[in-house]
């Protein structure tokens, strides 16, 4: 079997991302991939309802990949066959409080597009700001703040983010399911959860979503030429707004709780993209 070349020293983020695609197309036996998914905390079991898993592998087969290190995700990567499609589905991220690098956060939305993806479903588990988001409610990100002050963007390269998750796709959504809402996820450095002000500074910024994740793979992607879908499982009502404690536990038990829903709307959403 070929190996992957060795990158030389000079090698940019892209140029490994190239070279884990190669590896991926070796390891699956499929040469293009339609569509990549990211499976955020508390999505896992809903990834049975995509399609005929054609391959699964371990991301660390992948150059460039690292280990799962947080709870609810399997450190797999799934090749997915739903309908004329073939999906590219991570079962895992890594995220920014991981302190490998930005480049680390967004080296699987790289290789999804070198793998020939040209739409991504970015997911995850988030705090809700409305009241009436219990959990296990899927909310659409219409829009993002990153709090993380950092881009996966390097040097004077200016990436339009106006329709940064496509309205085209949201509109989608919403004939699959129109009970779906939208709000603007703002993303914390983490891991920690954030204070009851840092929850109203949201709000007050036009936040109503709070998370960890996806704003910095949403910008890569939009670099890299792919249609953005975002989609967050509310898994709690963010600090202050409810009295009740937060925990990673609450997190994985919504999304066990809403996998039916979550299965069936990603089922129904993702041939048609």
């Amino acid at each position: 079997m070929t190996q992957p070349q060795t990158q030389p020293e000079t090698a940019t983020p892209y140029d490994h991302a190239q070279n884990a695609a190669a590896r991926l197309a070796e390891l699956t036996g499929v040469e293009r991939h339609d569509v990549a998914l990211v499976l955020g905390s508390g999505w896992l079991p809903a990834v049975d309802a995509l399609g005929e898993a054609t391959a699964e592998i371990a991301t660390t087969d992948l150059p460039g990949f690292s280990a799962a290190a947080v709870a609810g995700h399997s450190g797999k990567i799934r090749s997915v066959k739903a309908g004329d499609k073939q999906l590219l589905v991570f079962l895992s991220r890594t995220h920014y409080y991981e302190g490998k690098g930005v480049a680390a956060v967004v080296h699987g939305v790289r290789t999804a597009a070198a793998a020939g993806c040209r739409a991504i479903v970015l997911t995850n588990g988030c705090g809700g700001l409305k009241t009436s988001w219990t959990p296990g409610t899927p909310v659409l990100i219409s829009d993002h703040i990153n709090l993380t002050g950092r881009s996966p963007i390097e040097g004077a390269h200016f990436v339009d983010l106006t329709d940064l998750y496509s309205s085209r796709l949201r509109a989608m959504c919403r004939e699959v399911d129109p009970t779906l809402d939208e709000g603007v996820y703002v993303q914390f450095p983490g891991p920690h959860y954030e204070t009851p002000a840092e929850v109203r500074m949201a709000g007050i910024m036009g936040g109503h979503l709070v998370g960890m994740s996806t704003t910095l793979e949403a910008i890569a992607a939009r670099e890299a030429g792919m249609e953005v879908l975002g989609i967050s499982l509310v898994t709690n009502l963010a600090a202050g707004i409810s009295d009740q404690p937060l925990n990673h536990e609450e997190v994985l038990e919504a999304g066990r709780a809403a996998a039916s829903r979550m299965g069936e709307l990603l089922g129904r959403i993702v041939p048609r993209i």
